[in-house]
């Protein structure tokens, strides 16, 4: 890696700056810091924390690259409008290369910052006495660390479902200051590999769980997110069992039908179980996260990404979702399927809104799939129905087994959790081909199709490369196949 496993002096961590409802406003980088000596109190041990959340809100909700986008871009969910910016289009028709620009270098760098402001709270903690605050810090810092690894797992290395031998592939380097991994600015860790990640991952999760608050605040991970986190890491990792278990675990309830509208203008917290908050009202330190699918004004709509013609169609009319995802966008005359979710606040069109990391719904889904996995038909079939009572009008109880309910759980987490950041690694963690429709951008199904339909199962660009610069710094760091 490329100093990515250092104590750093300039720490992006602390002096953070807390707006009103808990969101976390800004934070301050501070310079020449010594965390011996600054981490002193627990409010100087939470700051550290919410340093490591604004490097995760980083790479989340970059207004280009964010990571609630690019997995849906690089999937079957959205289609690219020829009447816009063509942003990230190189993404889009899987031409990245370890040079290209955007999500893979932020990815790559954002993670390990967090991991390095984590590990630096971690490697401090015993300046705190013994007691529930010290547990809640080193609680946040253990799974915050384990997300951002988890994310960098994801991204760029094989997921323990994808293949018989994922296991046993290169995965990413873990960085634990428990193990020395971050006093040498010049070592050059090799890769581990996936079973090892996601060993570690879960490991730090799990002992995160025992130690982390039940309340922490908006835009902060709590013990529900902690299990959350957990039933979607043990779903990749096949642990169908303890998938179940942890969302048994999560206490957030689902967002009904007349909530979940309100869920994507900030209206409402229904059913979020962690988010990334930002500050809405600031034009200074705002992110207008939603521009990576359109730019909106009075008057027109630009759409970057549109919602594929085939699967928006595919969406039941008496399914609530559709009018949580979609609106009708026009620009240059035509109208197009556009994406509702990040559009903004009430009354706003500026792109502006927290990034829901993971809700209810997922958990509950995560339940479902895992049960199918262990064969508890009804079981799974009660999670589904569970969810779709809240989300169709009238609603009638589906009665579907074998393949028919695996394919009802499936698409139902594709609508549920569509354009935010999902489709891409389901597919991906499920050994699946990426198929899209031939239809073009329009809304009624005309215009321009995707250039590239179809990826398929085991392609090696389902493994985003490695940046150069890094592979370069680092000649241990190997390169993924096909790069």
């Amino acid at each position: 890696m490329k100093n990515k496993n250092k104590y750093i002096l300039s720490i992006f961590a602390a002096l953070a700056f807390m707006a009103c409802d808990d969101e976390i406003d800004r934070l301050q980088p501070f310079t020449e810091g010594n965390p011996d000596t600054f981490f002193n109190s627990v409010s100087s041990f939470q700051n550290g924390i919410d340093g490591v959340y604004r490097q995760l809100w980083n790479y989340y909700s970059s207004p280009g690259s964010g990571l609630q986008g690019i997995p849906d871009i690089l999937a079957d969910n959205v289609i690219l409008v020829q009447t816009g910016r063509r942003s990230n289009e190189v993404y889009y028709d899987y031409r990245y290369n370890p040079n290209t620009g955007g999500a893979i270098p932020l990815y790559w760098s954002e993670c390990y910052e967090a991991v390095n402001v984590a590990n630096l709270v971690i490697g401090a903690i015993d300046n705190l006495p013994d007691g529930d605050a010290k547990d809640n810090i080193l609680g946040q810092a253990l799974a915050a660390r384990a997300y951002a690894h988890f994310d960098l797992a994801r991204i760029f290395a094989e997921i323990p479902t994808q293949s018989g031998n994922a296991n046993g592939s290169d995965g990413i380097v873990y960085v634990k200051v428990e193990d020395g991994d971050t006093t040498d600015p010049f070592a050059q860790p090799a890769r581990e590999s996936v079973a090892s990640n996601y060993a570690e991952i879960i490991g730090d999760l799990e002992r995160a769980s025992g130690l982390i608050a039940d309340d922490n605040g908006e835009g902060r991970l709590n013990r529900d997110g902690v299990f959350g986190i957990l039933s979607r890491v043990y779903l990749y990792n096949g642990d169908y069992q303890k998938a179940i278990d942890a969302a048994d675990q999560v206490s957030t309830t689902l967002a009904n039908g007349t909530e979940l509208p309100d869920v994507y203008t900030d209206d409402s917290s229904a059913g979020i179980v962690f988010e990334l908050s930002i500050n809405t009202t600031s034009e200074a330190n705002g992110n207008n996260v939603g521009v990576l699918y359109s730019q909106s004004n009075a008057t027109s709509t630009i759409s970057e990404y549109a919602l594929d013609f085939d699967f928006f169609n595919s969406i039941s009319a008496n399914d609530l979702r559709r009018n949580v995802i979609q609106f009708v966008g026009t620009n240059q005359g035509n109208d197009y399927n556009a994406a509702l979710k990040f559009l903004g606040e009430a009354g706003q069109v500026n792109g502006r809104v927290d990034v829901k990391v993971i809700r209810a719904a997922e958990v509950l889904l995560n339940k479902a799939e895992a049960q199918f996995e262990l064969g508890l038909e009804a079981d799974a079939l009660a999670s589904l129905n569970e969810l779709r009572s809240q989300r169709f009008t009238p609603f009638t109880a589906g009665t579907e087994e074998g393949a028919g309910l695996e394919d009802a759980i499936q698409f139902n987490r594709r609508v549920e959790l569509c354009l935010e950041g999902h489709r891409f690694f389901d597919l991906k963690r499920r050994g699946e081909s990426i198929n899209r429709s031939p239809n073009g951008d329009i809304i009624d199904g005309s215009g321009t199709p995707a250039e590239i339909l179809t990826l398929a199962a085991g392609d090696f660009r389902f493994q985003l490369p490695i940046p150069t610069d890094e592979t370069a710094a680092n000649p241990n760091l190997s390169q993924n196949d096909g790069y």
